[in-house]
């Protein structure tokens, strides 16, 4: 089998984000994170909770686009406020920004009053971030996207969390930030962003350059790990055949 492509690292890189989460819901938007949680589910971590990407809970695993194998259970919308408020959900977001504390905005570019772009709204982003586990997958790291100040907060930051005390702060973490470049976490002693892992062929000066703020970098940073022979198999026979991961990560 022939050697991972960075979409796959990409992917296996978000999977790694559920690792140790147990019997949770893991909540993928996006193509590569629902890659990746399908992977993680399939291999280290067998006990996560799936749903079809609405309201059914499902067993097993299967291509993107095609139905689920199994349904085991129904979700209606009132329930899944319950799991939220538990913390017992892992959210894996999409921003259209991201700064050095994890604020995130997903809601408009430019002025608040007078947007140069509208995106989705807030949407869940608040209750989210504040309520259980949260990662961010951003599929085109650049300045733009890795910014010094988000637009608008949608996705609450550490910075924000703490000022705003322990109603917001309690049950508040980040997890992880996966990009097409790298894998960023908040394991600093102020919460700043950290370079945690660089993908193959990509430097720390690159990232740095594509990053609108200064990371934390530590002195020797390892390359992201890529997908063993058992996870490349999953991922392009079985879980991506018509390889839609590809179009995805530049």
């Amino acid at each position: 089998m022939s050697g991972a492509t960075r979409a796959e690292v990409c992917v296996v890189a978000c999977a790694e984000a559920w690792r140790g989460d147990g019997e949770i819901l893991a909540s993928p938007i996006g193509l590569i994170p629902m890659i990746g949680a399908r992977l993680a589910r399939a291999t280290f971590e067998p006990d996560l909770l799936l749903t079809d990407g609405e309201a059914y809970l499902t067993r097993g695993t299967w291509a993107i686009g095609d139905k689920p194998p199994v349904v085991e259970g129904w979700m209606p919308f009132r329930f899944a406020f319950d799991v939220l408020w538990s913390g017992r959900r892992h959210v894996m977001m999409g921003p259209s920004q991201i700064d050095r504390y994890g604020n995130a905005n997903i809601s408009a570019i430019g002025d608040f009053h007078k947007p140069k772009v509208q995106l989705l709204g807030v949407r869940g982003a608040p209750g989210n971030t504040v309520n259980h586990p949260t990662s961010y997958w951003v599929p085109r790291h650049a300045p733009r996207s890795f910014v010094d100040t988000v637009d608008m907060v949608s996705g609450i930051g550490y910075d924000r969390a703490a000022a705003a005390g322990p109603e917001a702060s309690r049950y508040h973490h980040l997890r992880r930030v996966v990009s097409n470049l790298g894998v960023f976490d908040f394991d600093t002693p102020d919460h700043r962003m950290r370079l945690a892992s660089r993908h193959p062929g990509v430097t720390v000066e690159e990232i740095q350059a594509a990053t609108a703020f200064e990371l934390a970098v530590a002195d020797d940073v390892p390359e992201t790990r890529q997908p063993t022979e058992e996870e490349l198999d999953l991922i392009r026979r079985v879980i991506d055949p018509t390889d839609k991961r590809s179009g995805e990560v530049a």
